[in-house]
């Protein structure tokens, strides 16, 4: 049974910085690809950033591009977003998640087999 918790999420000002932390409860962590994504209420879930198992490679989206950072820690199986200049519409329900897949398309929600009960990120301005 694959479980991902998530933590650091909290109410912060506009400019202030955030660390997103995920927990994955799995036999081999580096058999995975990991993902956040963000969600606000009626809309659809958007991709954040991705780290391929090896953590070679990382992916973002243009919006948080040069202001987020993911990471991962392979020993202590954690995935980490750094969220730096926060604006208040990174404003969301922040969700990890976990690919265990051979074609990884990491933009793609439906790329991942496994999502944490996400952590909530407030900005204000």
């Amino acid at each position: 049974q694959v479980q991902l918790v998530e933590s650091g999420g909290g109410l912060v000002q506009a400019g202030d910085s955030l660390r997103l932390s995920c927990a994955a409860s799995v036999r081999t962590f580096s058999d995975y690809n990991m993902g956040w994504f963000r969600q606000t209420p009626g809309k659809e879930r958007e991709f954040v950033a991705a780290i391929s198992r090896s953590a070679r490679t990382t992916y973002y989206a243009d919006s948080v591009e040069g202001r987020f950072t993911i990471s991962r820690d392979t020993g202590k199986k954690m995935v980490y977003l750094q969220m730096n200049r926060l604006k208040p519409e990174d404003t969301a329900i922040y969700y990890c998640a976990a690919d265990l897949g051979t074609i990884y398309t990491p933009r793609i929600s439906t790329t991942y087999d496994y999502w944490g009960q996400g952590t909530q990120v407030t900005v204000s301005s």
